[in-house]
C-alpha cells in the first residue's frame, strides 16, 4: 500500500501571476523533477511549433500563454521548454476512466498510473479572463475534470491514442472547456472548434441540468445522449480500439446500478468501492482509479476522494469566490500500488 497526497492550491488574479506562484512552488516539489524522463521522451517525439502553440492557445484559450510566461520566468525556462512541459498540445496521454451522471450530478473516475499524477487540486479565480473553477491539474496547467462557478462540470475518458493528430490533448481541452465555456452547448460549441489530438468522450454536465456526451477525435465530433461512460465510442465505432471488454463491463455495471434512482452518496459509493466493478486497481498497467471527483453543478460544490472506499472532502466553489478561505491545505489518501505520486 502507499499512501498519497494531494496538495490544495488558491489563487485569485491574473494568468500571469498564477504561473509565477505555481512556479514558486514547483521549485520546491520534485514533481517537475519525477517527470524528467517523460519529458525527455517528448522532447525526441514531438518538433515545438512556438508561433503555431501561442497562436492556437491565443485563439482557444486567452491568457494561458500568459500563464505559461510565467511558469517559465518562476522556473527559468526557454520558451520551448515552457510550452513542451504546459501547453498541453502534443503531450501523450494515456488513462482509463469511468463517469455517472444524472441531471444533478456527475461522478468520476480517473484512472492512470500513479506516476503521471500531480498531486495538485487548484481553485483558480482569473482577474484577467476566464471563468473561476476548481479541479485536480495534470502536466500543472490542465485540468483532468471540474466544475466552473457557472456550473459546468467536464470529465473525459480514454478512447484511443492511435491515428493521432496534431491538436491539444484531453487535460488542456479540460481547462479551456472550463475557462471559456457556461454551458453544455457552449461546450459542445468549442469541442467542434478546437483540433484533437487523440480520441477521448468528453462527458459535459450544467446547472441547468443538461447532460451529454462528446465522442471527439482528431476526424469526427458525435454529440450523444447517456449516464454512464467508460472507454469507447457508441456512435464513432471507427475510431474504438480492438479491445473494449473491461470498458463495455464497467458501462454495464453502472447502468445496472441505474436501474434505481441513485443518490449523490450511492452512486459515489458505486464509483470509490473497490469491491463494486468500477473501481480500478491496475496501477502498473496505468489502469488504477487515483481519484473519485463529484460534482454538483446547481450547487457549485464538489466531492472529492483519493483512493479508493474513501470518505470524500466537501469543496464549495461558491463560498471560495465569496472570500471564505480554504482550510483544508491537503488531501491524503492510500492506493495499493508501489509508487506514489509525482509531488512525492
Amino acid at each position: 500500500m502507499k499512501k498519497v497526497t494531494s496538495d490544495v492550491l488558491q489563487f485569485k488574479g491574473s494568468h500571469y501571476d498564477f504561473g509565477v506562484y505555481q512556479g514558486a512552488l514547483l521549485k520546491q516539489s520534485p514533481l517537475l523533477k519525477n517527470r524528467e524522463t517523460m519529458y525527455k521522451r517528448f522532447i525526441q517525439k514531438f518538433t515545438v511549433d512556438a508561433p503555431q502553440i501561442k497562436h492556437l492557445l491565443n485563439t482557444y484559450a486567452p491568457h494561458l500563454t500568459d500563464e505559461i510566461e510565467g511558469l517559465a520566468y518562476a522556473l527559468d525556462l526557454s520558451e520551448t521548454e515552457a510550452l513542451l512541459h504546459f501547453a498541453g498540445y502534443y503531450a501523450n496521454s494515456k488513462s482509463g476512466c469511468s463517469i455517472t451522471t444524472n441531471s444533478h450530478y456527475m461522478i468520476r473516475n480517473y484512472d492512470n498510473a500513479p506516476n503521471s499524477y500531480d498531486g495538485r487540486f487548484v481553485f483558480f479565480a482569473p482577474t484577467d479572463s476566464g471563468f473561476a473553477s476548481m479541479g485536480p491539474t495534470m502536466q500543472v496547467t490542465g485540468r483532468m475534470d471540474g466544475l466552473n462557478e457557472k456550473g459546468l462540470a467536464i470529465g473525459y475518458n480514454f478512447v484511443n491514442s492511435k491515428n493521432n493528430g496534431d491538436g491539444f490533448v484531453c487535460n488542456m481541452i479540460g481547462r479551456m472547456l472550463l475557462e471559456r465555456c457556461a454551458s453544455v452547448d457552449d461546450a459542445i460549441e468549442l469541442l467542434h472548434d478546437i483540433p484533437h489530438k487523440h480520441s477521448f468522450n468528453y462527458v459535459l454536465l450544467d446547472a441547468a441540468g443538461n447532460a451529454k456526451i462528446v465522442e471527439a477525435s482528431p476526424r469526427h465530433i458525435a454529440v450523444r445522449e447517456h449516464t454512464a461512460c467508460t472507454n469507447h465510442f457508441t456512435i464513432l465505432l471507427e475510431e474504438n480500439r480492438y479491445r473494449m471488454e473491461d470498458s463495455l463491463a464497467r458501462e454495464q455495471v453502472i447502468s445496472d446500478a441505474q436501474q434505481n434512482e441513485l443518490t449523490v452518496q450511492e452512486a459515489f459509493t458505486l464509483m470509490n468501492g473497490i469491491d463494486r466493478g468500477v473501481f480500478a486497481t491496475k496501477y502498473g498497467a496505468w489502469d488504477g482509479t487515483l481519484h473519485t471527483a463529484g460534482d454538483l453543478p446547481s450547487e457549485r460544490k464538489a466531492i472529492f476522494a483519493l483512493g479508493g472506499d474513501a470518505l470524500p472532502v466537501l469543496f464549495d466553489l461558491d463560498a471560495w469566490l465569496e472570500g471564505e478561505r480554504l482550510l483544508i491545505t491537503r488531501l491524503n489518501g492510500v492506493l495499493d500500488a508501489k509508487e506514489g505520486f509525482a509531488n512525492q
